[in-house]
């Protein structure tokens, strides 16, 4: 039996603030019930140790770069994953988001934080320790782990070794400074190292020594290979390119099921759609929206963020409004995003409904309420909000870029005849165009006929974790070709 430690940050339900958190938080255990001996390793963060609820198996005590760390062990809430929490003060000490402040700056000691993580990581992979457990493959996930895959190859015996990038608009970037202060083994100062532009570039770490990269969709991966989706690392990435391989992520199909979802007032599924109205009604009620059906409820979940297409929405919303339309927006983000959608709520209030806050169910309840969602990304490595959207009947309206692509399929007159289409795809990141798209879906809406079967095409989809699995299985089998 293989053995496994999987690296990230983050992982649903312990602690999230994006899509890393739900792959973090499914595929290991996936790849445990296909048979691997699976641990998954994440930082303790403060907040996570406050509410963590399921009982601790073991306490670890183990010295890393010069550190003493401990690992808690427990079970991942919801499954029979063995799951390490990195307990030390850089990480346990702390309350709020795990990244940054509640202005949205960066802990200004980042840099150590995940070198630490790191550390411990290869630590595990590459020595004996107290654990009586090593693994044969080490998978770690973006910035926060790139180092772990570099230190671990000074071992006499490295693991075998995969980083999934997840976005790579997010590097790790420090200064040399920081290189030094942190004891960085010399030899990684160069291109072929952690070196980036006259700066130190935790990614880089995985991007460069990993025996295989991948990326959480196929078109994403060719995006990376060429400016300006590469972010000035399309050079090292085409030179990889026979190792980079495009795996979309799956979706907990159990979590995210609308005949049994907790958080909906009504379940329903593709041969009783006519229950999801009830939903719309409950979710309006909720919101403090005018209670009507016959116009369209647009959806949009999301960080608030130029790459999640605000500067598309930004400018069309009073025109979608005015359609008519009600629309639901749920996030986070930069405050000149929040404070642009909440001045527009103030004065649509029984139409527009904005919601600042990261909450689970309400994300669910909104998926199933709305008829479309919309998701226009400049671009998306793979997302996940079209994926729920597609389980839940909310035909999404995406661009064409990343996973959004490779998963949604444009209703056109011949996929419409032919029954492929599941939603709505533009091309160009353009307001206008958006607008379109948008309008051409809220016509269609209005074919109810029509619209029951683009629901019903897009629900049948399948997006769970089983396929993806496999194609990670073959990866740490060394099975490439």
């Amino acid at each position: 039996m293989k053995k496994l430690l999987y690296v990230a940050s983050e992982a649903y339900p312990l602690v999230k603030t994006g899509g890393l958190a739900d792959v973090a938080g499914s595929l290991p255990e996936v790849l445990r019930q296909k048979g691997m001996d699976v641990r998954l390793l994440v930082p303790a963060y403060a907040d996570l140790l406050d509410k963590l609820d399921t009982p601790l198996e073991a306490v670890h005590e183990l010295q890393a770069g010069g550190h003493s760390v401990r690992l808690l062990e427990c079970l991942l809430p919801g499954t029979s994953l063995r799951t390490w929490l990195l307990q030390h003060p850089l990480f346990s000490a702390r309350s709020g988001n795990p990244y940054h402040d509640a202005s949205g700056v960066a802990w200004p000691d980042n840099a150590e934080r995940f070198w630490l993580f790191s550390q411990v990581a290869a630590h595990i992979s590459s020595t004996a320790t107290s654990l009586d457990w090593r693994p044969d493959i080490l998978h770690c996930n973006d910035w926060h782990t790139g180092p772990a895959i570099a230190l671990a190859q000074l071992s006499e015996r490295p693991p075998r070794t995969l980083f999934t990038i997840h976005n790579l608009a997010h590097m790790g970037i420090f200064d040399r400074a920081t290189f030094d202060r942190l004891g960085v083994p010399a030899q990684f100062w160069q291109e072929q190292g952690l070196e980036y532009y006259g700066q130190f570039s935790f990614i880089k770490g995985g991007l460069v020594f990993a025996d295989e990269i991948t990326t959480v969709s196929p078109t994403y991966a060719r995006e990376i290979c060429e400016a300006p989706g590469g972010m000035g690392l399309e050079g090292l990435l085409s030179q990889r390119r026979d190792h980079l391989w495009g795996i979309l992520n799956g979706i907990r199909s159990d979590i995210w099921d609308p005949a049994r979802d907790a958080h909906l007032t009504q379940n329903y599924d593709s041969s009783s759609l006519d229950k999801k109205a009830l939903n719309r009604l409950a979710l309006q009620r909720e919101l403090g929206l005018e209670q009507r059906q016959d116009y369209p409820l647009l959806g949009s979940i999301g960080r608030f963020a130029e790459q999640k297409g605000l500067e598309l929405i930004l400018p069309v919303l009073e025109e979608l409004l005015d359609g008519p339309a009600q629309i639901v927006i749920l996030g986070t983000g930069e405050v000149r995003y929040e404070q642009a959608l909440q001045a527009l709520a103030s004065k649509r209030h029984t139409q527009l409904s904005v919601i600042i806050d990261y909450n689970e169910g309400l994300a669910h309840r909104i998926e199933a309420a709305a008829d479309i969602f919309m998701m226009p990304s400049l671009f998306e490595p793979c997302g996940l909000n079209q994926l729920y959207s597609l389980r839940y009947g909310t035909p999404p309206v995406v661009r064409a870029v990343g996973g959004l692509a490779d998963t949604v399929i444009d209703a056109s007159a011949a996929t419409l005849r032919s029954g492929t289409a599941t939603g709505f795809v533009f091309q160009q990141p353009e307001a206008g165009e958006f607008l379109h798209t948008m309008q051409r879906a809220i016509a269609l809406w209005q074919d109810r006929s029509t619209w029951r079967s683009l629901q019903q095409t897009a629900m049948a989809q399948d997006f769970s974790w089983q396929r993806s699995a496999e194609q990670y299985l073959e990866l740490y089998n060394g099975v490439t070709s």
